[in-house]
């Protein structure tokens, strides 16, 4: 089943800064070979349910490994049985919409 999850992956117990850790899990996404998109507060992420998951639980691994002692994830999860759909696809046809109105 193909998935489209945003997620945001909360460091507790690092301080104010998480900057280091979100390149740490974007680094993770990106040996993924899944398609994703970080934006200001997550990441949109997309493929087959399976190796979404476990791209964020290589997240939280990885994290714990760089010393964050507690995390707390967000995750927003969207299928469809109807059709395959991609992010690109969801915003071209909001931008299109957006455009039919000028």
């Amino acid at each position: 089943m193909n998935v489209i999850a945003q997620f945001t992956v909360i460091p507790i117990g690092t301080g104010t800064s998480l900057s280091a850790y979100v390149a740490a899990c974007e680094r993770v996404l990106a040996a993924t070979g899944l398609t994703y998109e970080l934006h200001a507060n997550g990441t949109n992420l997309e493929g087959d349910w399976e190796p979404v998951m476990d791209a964020i639980k290589r997240c939280h691994e990885t994290l714990h490994a760089m010393g964050v002692p507690r995390i707390s994830t967000n995750v927003t999860i969207g299928t469809r049985s109807d059709r395959p759909q991609r992010m690109a696809e969801k915003i071209a046809s909001v931008r299109e919409k957006l455009a039919d109105q000028n």
